[in-house]
């Protein structure tokens, strides 16, 4: 049987290579690093950092997915205890009273994609007000002005995140809890996996293409693959653990967060220490140490004295790599095709697919695995599970 090509091991490239066996294809998996998960995967410890904040929603397709196929390790969901916001320079409890009064932003169905979230909810709700939710919007955005982005694109962002109940959980021991089970699902079902391959020519078709945007483009020789992302300030820090600290501190001023990871996962750091995990998306031509700068100036407010119980931190700038960003007037059809034709397929965080964050990624693996194997495999010989 012809074999499928997927060059990438990160988490779409993953789910395109489980999808594509499942439904009867022999694939082959070639990354260049020495693991597979790629931004998915955690760092190894003591500091147990994912590649940003990262969250899973158990709303989503991605959730039931790894569900139906027993690959969800266990979870912890988001804390009620020790959530803070930044406005107007301050640390509040609860929210200022124009968000109260605009809570609609979370229930609005028929959004439009042709105006900015800003003009859409100023018109709404009022200018004060749609400044604010659209600040919140950088927890699922990680771009410094969310309010410039399409109305319908940052509402559906504002009402996965800001459920009442929650819908994010957090796998125990990182984000490499998921890679390890991906991993495990592919080998049983007989994926071959070339690690630490690097793949300078694409590979005979059928292929599946799941690396970052700029990599694609120049693997496939195709500058139309490329959409409108972010660029972040990410700052992960390790300090002694200090009663009082925040769990959650979001910044309606500037668009940023930051995260105690440990209030609910002590494995990800080391005993009497807890792992802070920030980002906040960087303006036109802003330096990183700028952005950090910003990031330090949020966790002085939820975090007391935190600069001296530092023992550890790890910064950097992030761009075009924490999922694609629809401008006004488009949407999630418009970004690149996932089927790029002559038996090549195209997954990950910024393609044509449906969803929040990875469920993008999710979404147009399952996409790229399915068409892949239909392409190869006589329909009587296709398995699914």
């Amino acid at each position: 049987m012809t074999t499928i090509n997927v060059v990438g091991g990160g988490l779409a490239g993953m789910i395109a290579a489980i999808t594509a066996s499942e439904n009867g294809a022999t694939v082959e998996v070639y990354e260049a690093h020495e693991e597979l998960g790629g931004r998915a995967r955690s760092l190894p410890g003591p500091w147990v950092a994912n590649w940003g904040p990262h969250a899973l929603y158990n709303d989503g397709p991605l959730w039931a997915w790894l569900a139906e196929r027993d690959l969800l390790p266990p979870v912890v969901g988001p804390s009620v205890r020790g959530l803070y916001l930044r406005y107007d320079a301050a640390r509040h409890t609860t929210p200022p009273a124009c968000m109260l009064r605009s809570i609609g932003v979370l229930r609005a169905r028929s959004v439009p994609d042709h105006l900015s979230f800003s003009d859409w909810a100023g018109e709404r709700y009022g200018e004060e007000a749609a400044r604010r939710w659209a600040a919140a919007a950088g927890v699922a955005t990680f771009f410094h002005d969310p309010g410039s982005l399409s109305a319908s694109f940052v509402a559906e962002r504002l009402r996965r995140a800001f459920a009442l109940p929650s819908a994010a959980r957090f796998p125990v021991g990182g984000w490499t809890a998921i890679v390890d089970r991906l991993v495990g699902r592919m080998r049983a079902l007989g994926v071959r996996i070339s690690a630490g391959a690097t793949v300078d020519r694409l590979p005979a078709a059928p292929a599946v293409v799941a690396l970052a945007p700029l990599a694609a483009r120049r693997l496939l020789g195709d500058d139309s693959i490329e959409w409108p992302g972010a660029r972040t300030a990410l700052l992960d820090v390790g300090v002694r653990s200090r009663r009082g600290d925040a769990y959650v501190i979001s910044d309606l001023d500037e668009a940023g967060f930051a995260e105690r990871f440990t209030r609910k996962d002590h494995s990800l750091a080391p005993d009497g220490h807890s792992l802070v995990q920030a980002q906040m998306g960087l303006r036109p031509g802003e330096s990183l140490d700028a952005g950090v700068a910003r990031i330090e100036a949020l966790l002085d407010l939820g975090f007391s004295n935190w600069r001296g119980r530092e023992v550890w931190r790890r910064r950097a700038v992030v761009e075009n790599q924490s999922g694609a960003l629809d401008p006004p007037g488009s949407t999630w059809r418009d970004r690149p095709a996932v089927d790029r034709g002559d038996g090549v397929w195209l997954c990950g965080d910024y393609v044509a697919a449906p969803g929040l964050l990875a469920e993008v990624s999710w979404a147009s693996g399952v996409s790229a695995g399915r068409d892949a194997a239909n392409a190869v495999v006589p329909a009587r010989a296709r398995r699914v599970g």
